[in-house]
């Protein structure tokens, strides 16, 4: 029995990690839920989990079943983790980066779905990992990918990492065409069914350039050997090439329980989606990555390199745009001008601890605001 401490149960993956705990009850259990906001539906995992321990990050708790410890804010990341296998942070944004901090603290095997917690916080995590000897396992369906092609080992040698990119919703839009796009619109994820922040972040490419940032760490490497490509189909979630020529890649029908699932039992595979029709597919295609019309993923590769702070600004500035894009305050094409004007307003530190990016990302919250709304 696996038991799994879950931070962010009410999103996407949260909810897709409860069915596979679902599907497997001899196999699986979660000992805490940890919810960002949405209590109801904490109350409902609660009721149907039996968890030792649960917790609402903001806002107020619901009733909990006899038997489960109800955390208080103070608490959650001195308790969550308490008796727990596996932390599987699946918390949206830089909220996400303390719970692996603690969990990577304790020495406790982590499932990485949270991509802020590398792209902020990447120095900061490796540090611990490597320290404690952590077990990291992304999530993410490409680094999960790569990860299988690496033969579960983050250490394995290779020539090039290859990142592959639906394109999203608007990969052939002209700048015209993108100053006109919606919420609606950017929501509209061609292959992936996704949460709100995420998929919009995969429609102006920024998601794409958080992954790049996320190898870097992840595989001990360098921005000159990882590259990304399109692959409007999302079949074959990223390959790896090797010193001979060879590359190996992981392919599958776009489902984000495989990766879920597989950070919790690897090596050991279990049922999960349908098997892979090629004959159906017929025909893949792949092309070069076109960033003229996405700055942000040039953003992103820009503050990656910067490194210190200047990931962890890129976020936060991230966070509060698209954020404002979604509520219509602003347009799509103002996402990556409000991520620009805030890498070139706030100072870039050293990213040498949690409280320095903490003041980074309150800082360029703040930038992202007043640029946003003029206060």
């Amino acid at each position: 029995m696996i038991n799994i401490c879950l931070i962010g149960c009410s999103g996407n993956i949260g909810l897709q990690a409860a069915e596979i705990v679902r599907r497997f009850p001899d196999r699986f259990r979660f000992s805490a839920l940890v919810a960002g906001r949405n209590g109801e539906t904490l109350a409902k995992l609660a009721q149907e989990f039996q968890p030792d321990f649960a917790a609402v990050a903001e806002g107020d708790c619901p009733d909990l079943p006899q038997g489960t410890r109800r955390l208080r804010k103070a608490e959650i990341l001195n308790h969550c983790f308490d008796g727990c296998d596996v932390a599987l942070i699946a918390a949206s944004g830089f909220a996400g980066l303390a719970y692996t901090l603690r969990a990577a603290e304790h020495g406790i095997k982590i499932a990485l779905a949270n991509k802020e917690s590398l792209v902020c916080g990447g120095e900061l995590v490796m540090r611990e990992v490597e320290k404690r000897n952590v077990d990291l396992v992304p999530v993410d369906s490409e680094h999960s990918a790569l990860f299988q092609a690496l033969m579960f080992r983050r250490d394995t040698p290779f020539h090039r990492l290859v990142l592959t990119a639906s394109g999203g919703p608007f990969k052939n839009y002209t700048k015209e065409q993108l100053a006109c796009v919606t919420a609606k619109d950017a929501l509209n994820h061609p292959t992936w069914n996704m949460g709100a922040k995420i998929t919009v972040d995969s429609a102006t490419l920024l998601n794409k350039g958080y992954e790049v940032i996320e190898a870097k760490w992840l595989y001990n490497t360098s921005f000159e050997k990882i590259e990304a490509i399109v692959h409007p189909e999302s079949i074959v979630h990223s390959l790896v090439y090797f010193e001979d020529g060879a590359a190996l890649a992981q392919l599958g029908y776009p489902d984000m329980r495989v990766p879920i699932q597989l950070a919790l039992t690897y090596p050991e595979r279990l049922p999960c989606a349908p098997q892979l029709d090629l004959t159906e597919l017929g025909t893949l295609h792949f092309e070069r990555l076109k960033t003229e019309n996405f700055p942000c993923f040039t953003l992103a590769l820009q503050a990656g390199k910067t490194g210190g702070t200047a990931p962890t600004i890129l976020n936060g500035a991230g966070e509060e745009a698209v954020r404002a894009f979604l509520n219509g305050s602003i347009p799509f094409i103002k996402i990556a001008e409000t991520i620009e004007e805030s890498l070139d307003c706030v100072p870039v530190k050293k990213a040498d601890s949690y409280e320095a990016l903490q003041e980074a990302d309150a800082f360029a919250r703040r930038k992202a605001s007043e640029l946003i709304y003029g206060k």
